[in-house]
């Protein structure tokens, strides 16, 4: 009887626990694998690794300030998926966003915003990359999220490319991930009807958008209003437009603009 019941004990016990063993998880994110994991891949042929640079700004007073990581979690694991052949660096959230001082400026008017220095953004970007490359991955994708992003990871592509001439690594700088897909949306809301001063240019349908599609609940659609509701709000156009069927067809377009670009960047090199 007492034999019973430790095995019974010990079965419970067992089943309780944690499985011991277990297989790697179905991610593209090099921050939830191993080394080991990372290096199989790699072996495997997932050769090209997507740096993705985000920021932490102000986004009104109706959605929190890593709007532009939240997206490119989503945005970046479709990209990596759809190529088949590629991981996903942690995000990049210290960006350029201004200077901090007597009188702050643009986004550094609100608590929370962090900037670099454009060349310590720079030189980040430049380590970052080297230390996959130095890792085994051949391919360094580049993509951002924000327009004060583009310039710097375009100047170190070249600088990169420069430096790695004559040898099997390569950098890409993605540039229709941001630029393209900015025409795209805006002449896609154009097109049903929205103006330019409803559009905005920052916290407004777009964003607002995107973030009500990937994460809802980082959203604070109670405060959302025109403008951002009062001056120096942070928000440029109408946030109380935006919608997640917007969103989803958004970031659509990052993405599928992204593959395009990044396919034909690869069979060029």
């Amino acid at each position: 009887m007492i034999r019973s019941v430790l095995c019974t004990a010990t079965a419970l016990a067992l089943l309780a626990s944690p499985t011991l063993a277990q297989s790697p998880p179905s991610t593209v994110f090099i921050e939830a694998m191993t080394w080991m994991e990372i290096r199989d891949a790699i072996a495997d042929g997932k050769t090209t690794i997507i740096i993705a640079t985000a920021g932490t700004e102000q986004k009104g007073p109706h959605m929190v300030m890593g709007q532009h990581k939240y997206v490119m979690e989503h945005t970046t694991d479709q990209i990596a998926r759809g190529l088949g052949n590629a991981l996903v660096s942690p995000i990049m959230t210290y960006v350029p966003e201004g200077m901090w001082g007597d009188e702050p400026r643009g986004h550094m008017r609100m608590p929370g915003t962090i900037t670099l220095p454009q060349e310590w953004f720079e030189d980040l970007l430049m380590h970052t990359a080297k230390s996959h490359a130095a890792g085994g991955f051949t391919d360094i994708v580049f993509v951002g999220d924000s327009g004060g992003n583009q310039n710097g990871m375009s100047a170190v592509t070249d600088r990169l490319n420069e430096e790695w001439a004559g040898t099997d690594t390569r950098a890409h700088w993605i540039g229709d991930y941001y630029s393209k897909s900015s025409d795209d949306i805006r002449e896609y809301l154009r097109g049903l009807g929205y103006v330019d001063d409803q559009i905005g240019s920052h916290g407004g349908i777009v964003g607002t958008s995107q973030l009500l599609f990937v994460n809802p609940t980082h959203v604070r659609l109670e405060l959302a209003a025109p403008q951002g509701g009062f001056e120096g709000s942070g928000v440029s156009g109408d946030p109380t437009l935006a919608s997640p069927e917007f969103g989803q067809r958004f970031v659509r377009f990052k993405i599928d603009n992204a593959l395009v670009q990044i396919r034909a960047s690869l069979a060029a090199r």
